[in-house]
C-alpha cells in the first residue's frame, strides 16, 4: 500500500499536468473548452487509460472526484493568467518532473497489485506518466514530444525498475516510493538542464 504523503503529491502533480496541457491550448489559440479539455487530458488521461487495461472500473477520476476538479480549476486559471504562469515556466517544469515520478510510482504499484509482472508493471508506470501528454500532443496534430526528442519515458522505465528493485529487496514502502520519485524526477530535470536526449538515426 502506497504511503498516504503520496495522494498529496498526486494531486500537486495532477495540477502540474493540467497546467502544460492548458498552456499548450492557450499557445495552439484554443477556445476556453478546448484549453480545458487539453489540461483535463494531460492531467488525467494517463491513468484512466491505465485503469481501463487493467479493468479498475470506474477508473479512478470517478471515484475521486478531486483529480478532476483540480485538473478544471488549474485548466480554467490558465487561460486567464496564462503570461503569469508561462513567466514561470521553470517551476512549472519541476513540479512537472515530480509529477511524472509520481505518476510512474502509482502506475507500477498498480501493475504489481493486479500481478502483471516487472515488465507489465513498468509500462503502467509509463503509460500513467505519459500518456496525457501524448493524447495532448496528438489532439494539437503534434508528433508526441516524448517520441522525439525528450527524456521523459525512459526516466519512468528507470525509476519504474527503482521502485520495483527496491520492492523486492524488502525496502519499506516509504523508501521504495521516494527512491523511485527522487530517480525520475533527477533524470528529468538534469535531462532538461543539461539539454540531454536519447539518440537518434544519423539520416
Amino acid at each position: 500500500m502506497l504511503p498516504k504523503f503520496i495522494y498529496l503529491f498526486d494531486l500537486v502533480g495532477t495540477a502540474a499536468f493540467a497546467a502544460s496541457g492548458a498552456v499548450a491550448g492557450v499557445r495552439k489559440k484554443m477556445d476556453l473548452y478546448g484549453v480545458i479539455f487539453l489540461g483535463v487530458v494531460t492531467a488525467v488521461g494517463g491513468g484512466t487509460l491505465r485503469d481501463i487495461v487493467v479493468g479498475r472500473i470506474p477508473p479512478f477520476i470517478f471515484r475521486d472526484y478531486n483529480y478532476l476538479i483540480i485538473s478544471i480549476l488549474v485548466s480554467l486559471m490558465t487561460f486567464y493568467f496564462h503570461r503569469l504562469i508561462e513567466r514561470r515556466f521553470k517551476f512549472l517544469l519541476i513540479m512537472d518532473a515530480l509529477g511524472l515520478g509520481i505518476f510512474t510510482v502509482i502506475g507500477t504499484s498498480i501493475g504489481m497489485e493486479y500481478n502483471i509482472g516487472m515488465i507489465g508493471s513498468v509500462f503502467l508506470g509509463v503509460m500513467t506518466g505519459t500518456f496525457g501528454g501524448m493524447i495532448r500532443d496528438v489532439l494539437q496534430q503534434e508528433v508526441p514530444l516524448v517520441l522525439q526528442r525528450e527524456i521523459y519515458a525512459s526516466a519512468c522505465i528507470v525509476g519504474g525498475f527503482f521502485y520495483l528493485l527496491a520492492h523486492k529487496m524488502g525496502l519499506s514502502e516509504t523508501f521504495s516510493v521516494t527512491l523511485a520519485v527522487l530517480v525520475v524526477f533527477s533524470i528529468r530535470l538534469i535531462s532538461i538542464f543539461k539539454n540531454w536526449n536519447l539518440p537518434k538515426p544519423k539520416v
